[in-house]
């Protein structure tokens, strides 16, 4: 004899209550905050990554430069070791100022550069990439145009960086310049 469930209850349990999903506190949910909270923390660590990566110089030797000079009102130059000098000029009207369009000349000697690019770099602060490829003219004369990007202080402490490729691997040197907010 098969036994049935006391005071009526159906043993297919259609007759059970349904409990409803628990309500959600108010106001925003901590989870899906410290989910976007991560994401934006891992978006900037990725741009921060990519930025240095395209900054990246760890294959360029690098020489000092000359004596100081001004690159607002004369070239510069750099002795490359055995291997020959480099030439900059920034042909500035007096001051190189931000913003400005910058004929920019590169003058090679004693090293045979297949390519000769020049980076504005900030010194103090990561000012972004300002890569400027310099087109080849007569031999060992490279030009272009170059700018320096805006000044969020009153004196901007920029580097010029001159790199070259050659057959024996990328050489470069460097040149401080400051920009004064106008």
């Amino acid at each position: 004899m098969a036994k049935h469930p006391p005071h009526g209850l159906r043993s297919d349990y259609s007759a059970m209550k349904m409990i409803s999903k628990p309500a959600h506190p108010a106001g925003f949910p901590a989870l899906r905050v410290l989910i976007l909270v991560t994401g934006i923390a891992l978006a900037a660590c990725a741009w921060y990554a990519f930025a240095h990566w395209l900054h990246r110089d760890s294959d360029v030797t690098w020489f000092p430069p000359a004596a100081s000079c001004n690159l607002h009102t004369a070239p510069c130059s750099a002795t490359l070791g055995d291997k020959g000098s480099i030439t900059l000029h920034v042909q500035a009207s007096g001051r190189i100022d931000a913003l400005e369009v910058l004929p920019l000349e590169v003058e090679v000697d004693g090293v045979t550069a297949t390519q000769v690019d020049v980076y504005f770099v900030g010194r103090d602060m990561d000012l972004g990439l300002h890569r400027f490829a310099l087109s080849a003219g007569a031999p060992g004369h490279f030009q272009g145009q170059g700018q320096v990007g805006i000044c969020t202080q009153t004196v901007m402490p920029w580097r010029a960086r001159v790199i070259l490729d050659t057959a024996e691997g990328k050489v470069g040197s460097w040149f401080d310049f400051d920009v004064i907010r106008s």
